[in-house]
């Protein structure tokens, strides 16, 4: 089992769903998020003030899967996700140590699903 986690640009949000349920992954958490990496945000003036805007508002996707979709879940999120331009993302894949459904009280694989 693992757990990815990626973080994309807003807008690619609808493209990256998409992009997952072809490849027949439907569970996911998403969060609006900030941070900044190699863009390193960007300068605006407000009334006056030049402010220095270095948190850029993300969009924080956590997938837990089980191995044999790992790779088709990876490729999806890229396939949706890169436009080719600095700002497209990362993805982290780590782990998963356990997994518990609360309904059923099912773990590991059969919890994820």
């Amino acid at each position: 089992m693992k757990l990815i986690t990626a973080y994309i640009q807003p807008h690619k949000l609808n493209d990256v769903k998409q992009a997952l349920y072809k490849e027949q992954v439907f569970k996911m958490s998403v969060t609006n998020s900030l941070g900044c990496g190699q863009q390193k945000g960007y300068h605006e003036s407000y009334r006056g003030v030049p402010i220095e805007v270095n948190l850029l508002k993300k969009i924080r996707l956590e997938i837990a899967v089980n191995n044999d979709f790992v790779e088709r879940t990876i490729k999806a999120i890229i396939e949706g996700a890169r436009s080719g331009q600095i700002g497209d993302g990362k993805i982290f894949v780590t782990e998963l140590a356990e997994c518990v459904r609360i309904r059923t009280g099912e773990r590991g694989h059969d919890a994820i699903g």
